[in-house]
């Protein structure tokens, strides 16, 4: 059961000196570290919005940092498939799309959830539209529970007749060898989730990327880029993002592609084929 406690902050002193323990004593250091990471920018934009959860937050959210979306697809949007389906997207902000995500398929189904990592799952404003699991959970029998718990609940979430987003990567993008921004493999994991629902699949490119600095800084530790998402951000204050929804894809055409690795390839590529934008200006 998700936990959908709401409380003003993101993240406070003590969730900080709780994942780091060397902040234990030091709120005067960890005051500073949450200005110089801008968390002290998130907790404030939380707490303006945070007594109307899920959908509405996200809209006063985008609006308060005047974000703004130009979809190409609109038609897919406006017809999205009856009961149960899927989305699947690129990650390539961390935080932002999943925002947006949230914004454009909850405004016309608010039942849409997204199957997050424990990270975005602090924004407890958003939790009526997460579906939280720990991607790190492997040799951690609580958090293997948790993320067992997500995934059941994601799977009878999907049956019972409502949509349910994937950001398949399960980690933002990243360069590639060839010095390109852009997901890792999708995981086998989730492409057998969507094989056992056996539902129609909408997938959606967001269009850009963090900046050079956060791609950097994953270069030489995903935790260090991971420290850098609340000032990506802020630092997209006042832009326009360009999102494109494609066709949904039937479990028929889904079928060819029998294994989960198979399926993670044809998936991602279907996702990114809508790369080049097409809409008219």
């Amino acid at each position: 059961m998700t936990d959908l406690t709401i409380k003003p902050d993101v993240l406070n002193y003590d969730d900080i000196r709780q994942m780091a323990p060397f902040f234990d004593g030091k709120p005067r250091l960890t005051k500073a570290l949450m200005r110089f990471l801008a968390i002290d920018k998130v907790n404030s934009a939380h707490s303006n919005h945070c007594a109307t959860p899920g959908v509405p937050f996200v809209q006063g959210l985008l609006n308060e940092l005047n974000i703004t979306t130009r979809i190409n697809g609109q038609q897919h949007l406006d017809n999205l498939p009856q009961g149960g389906f899927i989305t699947v997207s690129n990650h390539p902000f961390g935080a932002l799309d999943g925002i947006m995500l949230i914004k454009i398929i909850g405004e016309r189904r608010p039942d849409f959830k997204v199957m997050v990592n424990m990270i975005l799952n602090h924004i407890s404003a958003m939790r009526p539209n997460f579906i939280a699991v720990d991607a790190l959970a492997s040799n951690d029998p609580e958090k293997r529970a948790v993320s067992m718990r997500g995934i059941a609940q994601a799977i009878s979430h999907v049956k019972q007749g409502h949509p349910l987003g994937f950001f398949p990567a399960g980690a933002v993008s990243k360069f590639t060898s060839n010095l390109r921004i852009e997901d890792r493999q999708w995981q086998p994991s989730v492409m057998r989730i969507i094989q056992k629902l056996n539902v129609p699949v909408l997938p959606i490119y967001f269009h850009g990327h963090n900046s050079l600095l956060f791609n950097i800084l994953g270069m030489i530790d995903w935790r260090l880029r991971t420290l850098r998402l609340p000032a990506e951000v802020f630092r997209n204050k006042n832009k326009t993002f360009r999102i494109s929804v494609g066709a949904p894809i039937t479990p028929e055409q889904m079928t060819p592609h029998n294994t989960p690795e198979l399926l993670g390839q044809y998936l991602k590529q279907q996702t990114y084929s809508m790369k080049q934008w097409t809409q008219k200006n």
